[in-house]
């Protein structure tokens, strides 16, 4: 379609780089095939976290991988924004120099 996009994100691995690795290989695709990514891509980045998370357990397990990432992910589609994360991996946005809130971090003592 004519709908201007834009995919950015970042992993943060802990334990190793395996999981940042594959996540960063595969949720891109995930959110690109999910069936509501045109029309709704909150729910799109939202289940592709959780698909390339199960995924990755999967693989995690059958090669005996032991890594963990934290991640965050920013989808411009036309003039919005859509953010998905998870971990402690935070966004920043900063309009006419000052930083906007955008997402409440997880963090240990948090809920």
């Amino acid at each position: 379609d004519d709908v201007d996009r834009a995919y950015f994100a970042v992993f943060d691995g802990h334990g190793g780089v395996d999981a940042a690795d594959y996540s960063a290989t595969h949720l891109h695709v995930n959110v690109g095939l999910h069936k509501e990514f045109v029309k709704n891509p909150a729910e799109a980045l939202k289940c592709s976290f959780q698909k390339t998370d199960e995924m990755f357990l999967f693989k995690a397990k059958r090669e005996k991988l032991r890594s963990g990432t934290t991640g965050v992910s920013a989808l411009i589609v036309g003039g919005k924004l859509h953010i998905a994360w998870l971990g402690d991996s935070q966004v920043m946005l900063v309009q006419q120099g000052k930083a906007v809130t955008l997402m409440e971090p997880h963090k240990p003592e948090r809920e």
